[in-house]
Parts: C-alpha cells; structure tokens; sequence
C-alpha cells in the first residue's frame, strides 16, 4: 500500500495534466494528419505553401534570438543591483515587476501609442527637429522597424518575469562564496564569471525554458503593433483557425510550435547546466 501512495497523490495532477494537455494534443495531431479519407499530409502541404508561414517561423526565430540574450543580460544586471541593496531598492524592484502586471495585448496597445505614426516618439523626433514627417515605425515595407518595436515591447514587457526567477535564484547563492572570492582579490567580473553565474545556472535553466516558450507563443503585442505585416507563428494558427476556419492546418501550425518548444526545452537541459564541482 505504501508503494502505491506517491501514485495515489499524484494521480489528481495526473488527470488534469491529461485533460488539459493530453487529450488536446491528441486531437492536434489527429487534426493535422487527417481528414476524411484516412492519413494525409495535405495539411501540411498547403501551410507549406502559404506564403506566411515562412516568414512568421523566421520572424519568430529572430525573436528569440534578439530578446533572449537582451533579456537575459538585463535580468542578471538588475538582480545584481538588487543584491547590492542601494537605496529605495524595495521601490526599485516594484517598478521593474509592474509590467507583470500588465496584460500582453495592453502592452502593445501601449507602445502602439508610442511608435504609431502620430504617437508619442513621433511627436517628440518632429518637436526635436530631428524629423520632418517622423519615421513609418510601423510601415509593412520596413520589416527591420517592425522588428525593432517588437522586440522593445517584449523586452519590457516580459523582462520582469526573467529578472524575478534570477532573483530568486541569487537569494540561494551563500554569500561565503563571494566573500571569499574577494579576500582573494577577485574582481566583480571574476566573481560573476566564476561563483555566480555557475551557482545560477539551475535559475538560469528555467527562465530560459519559461522564456523561450512564452517567446514562442508571442501573439498579442505584435497583433497590436504590425498586424499580420509581421506574422508570427501563433498569429498564423489564430489566422488559420478563425478567419480561415481550417483547425487542420492550424493545428499544424500549433505542432510546429511545439516541437519548437520541445526542442530547446532539450537543448537548454543538455547546455545550461551547473558545474559538478558547484554542486
């Protein structure tokens, strides 16, 4: 009976991991390779052949590319001034986390208000006399722009989520360790390089697997900026399940995106990990 309890504890989370996981991604994968007369890759044929989807996996590729590292530095840089304890650090670490608080789709309503053709950075380059007309930020011919606004409204919007698990990872570190390495004279970038940033690596390996999959399923904020003149790989499944209506070649989208996820969740398990002499 003891054998069997650790079972019967889980077996709740179990159920509904099944249900809310399980059963959709097997009627994702039904979808995709199905239709009425049996097996088929016809779904995947034609998402091959949408124009779109090549270029929302590059853009959503890019993506991940361009923010991560950004995101990554950022968090590390602001967990560093918060161990360091400088003053008003407790509203310091508030207003880094607010926009935690912030919905996706507001988010790139508010910097939609900041790099719209009449918003607010417009005004200021035109009242600067840096520009005559402002810039077409959010032109479908200049996809480096699009691009660019994208990846600064991620990067605020999400780099809190990033900063909070490195934070936490950080409180864990035993401060001995630092100590030590400055009675030896190290410098600050030997002690990150060398005692901090080996001892983070667990925290470093899930917010890197968190971020990347939020990354992947990045929606909201460039609906809000570009439209579908910057398609992104969940954009796609949303254009192709509703104004489409075609759950098939969505759910092959949808599957793509997993296998994204999957992927790099693997990679970072394999890549990112803590020293053995850390341990």
């Amino acid at each position: 009976m003891r054998s069997r309890s650790p079972w019967l504890l889980l077996l709740p989370s179990l159920v509904l991991m099944a249900a809310l996981f399980g059963w959709p991604l097997v009627q994702a994968v039904l979808a995709a390779f199905r239709d009425e007369g049996g097996f088929t890759l016809a779904h995947w044929q034609r998402l091959l052949t949408d124009p779109y989807f090549l270029p929302a996996l590059r853009n959503t590729v890019l993506l991940i590319v361009i923010v991560l590292p950004v995101q990554l530095a950022l968090a590390i840089g602001m967990a560093l001034l918060v161990q360091a304890r400088p003053r008003f650090i407790g509203g310091h670490f508030y207003l880094w986390c607010v926009p935690l608080a912030i919905s996706e789709l507001a988010a790139g309503l508010v910097w939609l208000s900041v790099f719209d053709n009449r918003g607010y950075l417009n005004s200021l380059l035109v009242s600067l006399g840096l520009s005559e007309n402002g810039v077409q930020w959010l032109s479908y011919e200049n996809t480096t722009t699009m691009l660019l606004t994208v990846v600064i409204a991620e990067i605020w919007r999400a780099t809190s989520l990033v900063f909070v698990i490195v934070v936490a990872g950080m409180q864990v570190i035993p401060r001995d360790y630092d100590e030590a390495a400055q009675v030896f004279g190290a410098s600050l970038g030997q002690r990150l390089r060398h005692v901090t940033l080996p001892l983070l690596m667990p925290s470093l390996q899930v917010a890197l697997i968190l971020r990347t999959i939020l990354a992947l399923q990045a929606f909201a904020v460039a609906q809000a900026l570009t439209g579908r003149d910057f398609p992104l790989l969940v954009g796609e499944t949303y254009e192709w399940y509703v104004n489409l209506r075609n759950p098939a070649v969505s759910s092959a989208v949808a599957l793509v995106v997993l296998a994204l996820s999957l992927g790099t969740a693997l990679l970072y398990l394999r890549t990112v990990r803590q020293p053995e002499g850390a341990r």
